[in-house]
């Protein structure tokens, strides 16, 4: 009886409180944390609207003003663009820029994907021949285009030596009006497969391999699983390539400035060529970015389509 009642007031007595959590503490940390990740964001936020936005933003005013440097600037309104408009270039280099791009896609869309195909396929040497085909990616686009100029040299390239070795006709490659575009496409798609190809490869080892047996069980043959299986399985990252290269060859600049200048008789003006001749030749800043303007306007709407698939892709 004495050691129930003993026991009773231990029993009894009250748990002693637990430490109230440190709400402010955690509060205070994830403000910090806050802060001090936007400030390192700041910095990259200031190189990119000093770099990208504000030029941006300027050329859309330029674009309306009569401007060259140590003026003062004057509203013209759209003169600029009626201009520009009116330029007999302008045709041409738009002419030239979608004959470009149409060319660029003929080739650089089929080749880089037969390539991925023949390279998923290798059994030996896939790390070998994956540094060959990136190969390219790797030289300046500048050093690039002076290689290439030298190869197509009508005289001493070695273009024509190989024909002439071969007892081939010769070509005027990038001197031949009618030549000279294609010659520029060849460049730029050689310049920039090795991407191509290592993205599209990619998109081919991520197929199920249950996807080729079941085809090869019901008797496909190698076209076949490739009408079948590969392109239905890649169609989503060759759509977005394709729009990614639109975007990319219709801003060609390096090419036909390095290699033909613009010629022979304004076959190779692209947009951008004739966007840098408006104001380092003719010291026309306003036209220049009239014709940047219109440039941006076609390119952005190509870029919302890009943005608008791969936001449906990312819901679905």
């Amino acid at each position: 009886m004495t050691k129930t009642a003993e026991r009773l007031p231990a029993a009894a007595a009250p748990l002693a409180p637990s430490p109230a959590p440190a709400g402010g503490g955690r509060g205070r940390r994830a403000l910090a944390d806050q802060v001090r990740a936007y400030g390192f964001l700041l910095g990259g936020l200031i190189c990119f609207a000093l770099f990208s936005w504000y030029p941006a933003i300027r050329a859309v005013v330029i674009a309306f003003q009569r401007y060259t440097p140590g003026s003062t600037p004057e509203w013209v309104g759209t003169a600029n663009f009626r201009r520009v408009l009116h330029d007999p270039e302008f045709g041409a280099a738009w002419r030239n820029t979608l004959t470009f791009t149409v060319l660029a896609l003929l080739l650089g869309f089929a080749v880089p994907f037969v390539l991925a195909l023949v390279l998923n396929e290798l059994r030996h040497a896939k790390a070998f021949f994956r540094v060959v085909v990136y190969l390219p990616v790797m030289i300046p686009p500048v050093v690039s285009a002076l290689l290439w100029k030298w190869f197509y040299d009508p005289g001493a390239g070695l273009a024509n030596d190989t024909l002439r070795a071969l007892h081939l006709p010769t070509s005027n490659w990038s001197n031949g009006t009618d030549t000279a575009l294609v010659s520029l496409v060849i460049v730029a798609t050689w310049a920039n497969l090795g991407g191509t190809v290592l993205i599209y490869l990619a998109a081919l080892q991520s197929i199920p391999g249950e996807l080729y047996e079941a085809a090869e069980l019901d008797g496909a043959n190698l076209l076949q699983r490739i009408r079948h299986v590969t392109v239905p399985q890649t169609r989503f990252v060759m759509l977005m390539l394709m729009l990614l290269q639109i975007i990319a060859t219709m801003q060609v600049f390096t090419e036909p400035f390095v290699i033909t200048g613009g010629g022979p008789e304004s076959a190779t003006v692209t947009v951008l060529y004739l966007i840098y001749k408006y104001a380092f030749l003719y010291n026309d800043f306003g036209g220049a970015c009239a014709l940047s303007v219109m440039l941006l306007v076609l390119l952005g709407a190509f870029s919302a389509l890009y943005l608008r698939l791969t936001r449906s892709e990312g819901d679905a």
